[in-house]
């Protein structure tokens, strides 16, 4: 990114002052690739760094289109949080990001085409995707271009770009509404951290608290590598005795519980995702408790997705457990099926027992999986 620059002719830049350009933390030296826009909102001053002579995903995108200013902090953290989501599929995957959580996200079913996939991943809720930043982990071809274009977006995030394809995102007399989106090429994503154990010990998360402190935590990674990590639920307690899952989800329904479990990694806790076919028909995000998120996740379906599937046999990721088994009913009321959450509750065994008597096939995670962003 930086070879080209970003526009630095903004009240912040010439005035931030503030920001070296290289700086050391834990043994490890940054190198700044530039300042940028502003931060979080307008009157906060930021620079972007990444770690000196090391090949960077994100740190070494390309700008092959910029914007009339360039990037925020915004802009940069939907950008990671996206890619972060399709870095997991070996199918074409895309995921549409807005203020830090997906709006909608897809991979590839069946035959479906990158536009296909796109649209899925659009339309889940198409409100939200207004202004949003869209992240791909294959090459973007002409016709998944022009549809982007049809509808305002701030980025695209992509490892590649089709032959034809930057001309159709420069193309500021056709499409009016989108003649200033920044089009950027980053590295495969595959290659970003992705599972425990697989030493990405250096990739820590820096947390700074209000008075300057700092936490420092080992990186969200999974250890669900696969559908044959997708464990029945089974637990015991007093009350109910020993409780075992007693209804297996489909192959289907394995697949998109493995992708939900994915995507719900980079939502913000306590976050549950609803998902069909490969496609995330409604996200619940940042809610109290656990009841309340998959309540604003079926009333969003009900009032936001655009798409043509239905909740009937769809699956739901809940990245921490039920302590109740009043989630598995709403969820279960709405249609349905197959659950994923990590165990933990002390009431566990009646949250098995309650999804037997509901039909719907409860699958234990080995870990919980709160975003804290």
């Amino acid at each position: 990114m930086a070879e080209k620059g970003l526009n630095r002719n903004t009240y912040l830049s010439k005035n931030i002052g503030n920001f070296p350009d290289e700086f050391e933390m834990f043994g490890r030296k940054y190198v700044k690739v530039n300042d940028l826009r502003y931060g979080t909102n307008p009157h906060q001053p930021a620079a972007y760094f990444k770690p000196a002579e090391t090949p960077c995903v994100i740190g070494d995108m390309r700008v092959l289109k910029d914007g009339k200013s360039g990037l925020s902090q915004t802009n940069l953290e939907d950008i990671s949080y996206a890619l972060n989501i399709v870095k997991f599929f070996d199918r074409p995957a895309c995921a549409v990001m807005k203020h830090v959580n997906p709006s909608g996200a897809a991979v590839q079913f069946g035959d479906e085409s990158l536009l296909d996939i796109y649209k899925k991943a659009r339309d889940a809720d198409a409100r939200a995707a207004f202004g949003s930043v869209i992240a791909f982990n294959t090459a973007v071809d002409v016709a998944t271009a022009e549809e982007i274009m049809s509808t305002f977006c701030e980025c695209v995030v992509a490892p590649a770009y089709d032959e034809g394809v930057l001309q159709v995102f420069c193309d500021g007399e056709k499409y009016k509404l989108n003649k200033h989106i920044r089009i950027l090429q980053c590295g495969d994503p595959a290659s970003l951290p992705k599972f425990v154990g697989d030493g990405n010990e250096e990739n820590n998360t820096i947390k700074v608290l209000a008075d300057g402190s700092l936490v420092v935590a080992a990186p969200l990674l999974t250890a669900v590598r696969s559908i044959d990590d997708l464990k029945p639920a089974e637990a015991e307690n007093s009350r109910c005795g020993k409780q075992v899952s007693s209804f297996a989800a489909t192959r289907e329904q394995l697949d998109d519980l493995l992708f939900a479990w994915y995507v719900n990694i980079s939502v913000r806790s306590n976050g549950v995702v609803i998902v069909k076919n490969g496609q995330t028909l409604a996200v619940g995000t940042g809610e109290q408790d656990r009841v309340g998120a998959i309540e604003q996740a079926v009333a969003k379906f009900g009032q936001k997705y655009t798409g043509e599937a239905d909740l009937q046999g769809a699956v739901m990721a809940s990245d921490g457990f039920f302590p109740f088994a009043d989630g598995v009913e709403v969820a279960a009321a709405a249609g349905i099926k197959a659950i994923i959450a990590p165990a933990g509750s002390l009431r566990d065994a009646d949250v098995i027992k309650r999804a037997n008597e509901l039909g719907v096939a409860l699958y234990h995670a080995p870990e919980r999986i709160f975003s804290h962003h």
